[in-house]
């Protein structure tokens, strides 16, 4: 195979790559969100919310099923401006960066939940999202900066 064909090969991979990242992003986080709003879910997240010091107060502020919905609520919301990156490539980015924050948070519940053992492989999978929100983040401001300047188009 010669060189401009596997340059040409390689942007398809990466492209291909990137919409299923982000698309894989903002599926899990609508996935995950609306189930926040069932009574197991609720129920499930409780002792890691109950925990943390980023988000104990909200059990004591909305209750255990108010608590979890409204960590649905922000899910969903990140997962729309994630989805916007088409359109809005700026919100897609600032909705990238919140997923990042939600997911540092998750990823605390490593070492502030009691016998974390059991929900541990299921928290890990959230370093493997936060790195592909830092990606997102980064891809959708640089998409930005591009069409607001036009001398940008080759970044």
């Amino acid at each position: 195979m010669n060189e401009p064909k596997i340059a040409s090969a390689s942007r398809s991979l990466e492209n291909i790559g990137a919409h299923i990242l982000r698309y894989s992003l903002v599926f899990f986080l609508l996935f995950f969100g609306a189930l926040k709003w069932t009574l197991d879910e609720a129920q499930g997240v409780n002792p890691l919310i109950v925990n943390s010091p980023f988000l104990s107060w909200a059990n004591y502020l909305l209750g255990i099923q108010g608590a979890s919905e409204f960590i649905g609520v922000i899910e969903i919301a990140v997962a729309l401006l994630i989805a916007t990156r088409r359109w809005k490539p700026w919100w897609s980015g600032w909705g990238s960066l919140l997923a990042v924050g939600m997911f540092l948070i998750t990823l605390s519940f490593l070492f502030t939940t009691p016998n974390v053992q059991q929900t541990a492989p299921f928290l890990l999978k959230d370093l493997s999202l936060l790195g592909a929100s830092l990606w997102t983040a980064g891809e959708a401001f640089r998409a930005f900066a591009r069409q607001t300047d036009p001398e940008r188009q080759s970044i």
